[in-house]
């Protein structure tokens, strides 16, 4: 019987987090996009569309993440492509933060918690790399 790998488990486990989240994000402003848009000071059909964009989105990057949580240390070059795309974002999401006049406060605001929420998962990714990268006593 193979031995339980506790540290490729905890890696699952962070990558596992950020797939949730993502996916959970993807499915409320694909079911519920008129609750969402006014964060992104959007209105009626263009701002459902947007929102509803923005859930594809989610679901289209969590690709290599899916691939990572299978076996984070087989997978290794998707678990750094996921943590990649995961700085890119926070990265990305600050420059537009602060391309925002200080008037859109709602915006600003909406901007403010996915910089955290995907600051939160490169934290987590990083965790994850970490341990994949750590071999188990006997080999792989």
């Amino acid at each position: 019987m193979k031995q339980l790998d506790s540290r490729l488990w905890a890696a699952r486990l962070l990558i596992a987090v950020v797939v949730a989240w993502n996916l959970e994000c993807a499915l409320v402003f694909l079911l519920n996009p008129a609750v969402f848009a006014p964060g992104f000071e959007l209105s009626g059909v263009p701002g459902e569309a947007a929102v509803r964009g923005f859930a594809v989105l989610f679901m289209m990057w969590n690709i290599p993440y899916l691939v990572a949580l299978r076996h984070p240390r087989r997978n290794r070059s998707s678990l750094w492509e996921a943590l990649a795309m995961q700085a890119v974002g926070v990265i990305g999401e600050n420059l537009v933060f602060f391309s925002i006049p200080v008037g859109h406060l709602v915006l600003r605001t909406s901007l403010l918690r996915f910089i955290m929420f995907d600051a939160a998962g490169v934290l987590l990714l990083i965790g994850a790399a970490w341990l994949a990268m750590q071999k188990r006593p006997g080999g792989l």
